[in-house]
């Protein structure tokens, strides 16, 4: 199982001196992949073994690869079509579209597989309200129930070849207007109506879902931190009401909608206290150097059990 919290990308398609060094802190528990690590398959496999190399505590390797525009390897791989591409499909013939969605899960999971990787960030839960231009082709349909048998498909195709899943970005992101990489989305809906339509599938999945994103987006009825730093909407809705055990994975802390919770030392400690087990920080090596400096952090009870489960689930096929 991993060691720490942090979740970290790499600078290129190699290892550098500077990228071992992170990855060899306590605190590191993974990698997150990006298209700048990506030249082909043969390199990509290379730069897979050395990560492992650099420990023998095993660090989960992870990539975003939900399809259409969200999708890191490109060439030498399948082109995964957007997840609106299957609600589409629902409305011609449902149980055809649920075949259509395992039989893509199991390629994206058969692809990532063969280069040892672990985790993909699929699937979107987002509602398609027609409102996010984030989100858009992402979100497989507008009615829960839709997304919530589409998505079990797909997980069930990601897990039978081995791949683990993250379901995001809890409780949902399809209504607020704003791309929160770049500002902080505001979806001013009462808690009763996000529960009835955007987090529905949460707890339709809980027993499928190995690990849950939450959104950065503030949802001002219900409490004043957005969902990611929320400990209302991670422990108190999320756990408790929804009855989810598995990994709660943080949407990038370096993303601007997350600097509400003050610098990134900040951000990281209010992320962990809301009930965040793994913290995702990308594209920002000066962030990683300050929390690997900073951050102090002793894992919460669960925690190595949670995190330990998706290992061993990411295992199965």
């Amino acid at each position: 199982m991993s060691s720490g919290p942090l979740l970290i990308d790499v600078a290129g398609p190699r290892l550098g001196p500077s990228d071992i060094e992170r990855l060899r802190h306590p605190l590191v528990g993974g990698v997150i992949l990006f298209s700048r690590n990506f030249t082909s398959r043969r390199q990509l496999s290379s730069l897979v073994a050395s990560i492992r190399q650099v420990r023998t505590q095993p660090l989960l390797i992870t990539v975003d690869h939900e399809g259409g525009r969200v999708q890191r390897f490109r060439d030498g791989f399948t082109a995964i079509p957007p997840m609106s591409t299957l609600g589409e499909w629902w409305a011609r013939d449902p149980l055809d579209a649920c075949s259509e969605a395992t039989r893509l899960g199991r390629v994206i999971g058969r692809e990532l597989r063969a280069l040892d990787i672990d985790l993909s960030y699929t699937p979107v839960l987002d509602l398609e309200h027609e409102r996010s231009a984030v989100i858009g082709g992402r979100a497989f349909h507008g009615d829960p129930r839709v997304v919530t048998l589409l998505a079990q498909s797909l997980m069930h195709g990601l897990l039978r070849s081995g791949m683990a899943h993250c379901g995001k970005h809890f409780p949902g992101h399809g209504w607020a207007q704003a791309d929160s990489h770049h500002e902080l989305p505001v979806d001013e809906r009462s808690l009763d109506e996000i529960l009835a339509a955007d987090a529905a599938p949460y707890g339709w999945l809980r027993e499928s879902l190995l690990a849950v994103m939450p959104a950065h987006v503030r949802y001002p009825a219900v409490d004043a931190q957005p969902a990611g730093f929320s400990s209302v909407w991670l422990r108190s809705i999320l756990r408790e009401r929804l009855r989810f055990d598995g990994v709660i994975i943080s949407d990038d802390l370096a993303m601007e909608g997350a600097a509400v919770a003050g610098d990134i030392v900040h951000r990281a400690r209010a992320a962990l206290g809301a009930g965040c087990d793994l913290l995702l920080v990308c594209n920002r090596s000066d962030f990683v150097d300050r929390l690997l400096g900073e951050l102090r952090w002793r894992p919460p009870a669960g925690w190595a059990r949670r995190v330990q489960r998706l290992f061993a689930r990411a295992s199965l096929d």
